[in-house]
C-alpha cells in the first residue's frame, strides 16, 4: 500500500527550489570561456552571451545538445558541455545569462 504524504505550501514551495535548477550555479562552467559577466566574444567571431536573448540562448543550447548546431564552427566544444543539461537547465541558463548585462 502506497502511502499519500501532503505537505504544506510553504513546504512544498522550499522542497521546489531545492531542486530547480540554477543558472547561477549552472553559469560557472560557461565563464571560462564566456567571462564571469557574459561579456567575453570568444575567438573573436561567437558573440558575448549578455547581448543575445533567453529565447536565443535557450535555442542555441538546445541546438548544440541535439548537434543540430554548429555556429561559428564551436559544435565540437559546446556539444559536450550542452549535452548533460536538463530542459530546466536550459531555462535556468537562458533566464539567468541576461541577467548579467
Amino acid at each position: 500500500m502506497k502511502k499519500l504524504i501532503i505537505v504544506s505550501g510553504a513546504a512544498a514551495l522550499l522542497a521546489g527550489s531545492l531542486f530547480a535548477a540554477d543558472g547561477a550555479t549552472l553559469y560557472k562552467k560557461c565563464a571560462a570561456c564566456h567571462g564571469p559577466k557574459a561579456e567575453k566574444v570568444y575567438l573573436n567571431k561567437v558573440p558575448a552571451l549578455s547581448t543575445l536573448s533567453k529565447e536565443e540562448i535557450a535555442e542555441s543550447l538546445k541546438g548544440y545538445k541535439a548537434g543540430t548546431l554548429d555556429k561559428f564552427k564551436s559544435a565540437a566544444m559546446m556539444k559536450p558541455i550542452a549535452k548533460p543539461l536538463s530542459d530546466d537547465d536550459i531555462a535556468a541558463l537562458s533566464e539567468y545569462i541576461p541577467t548579467l548585462k
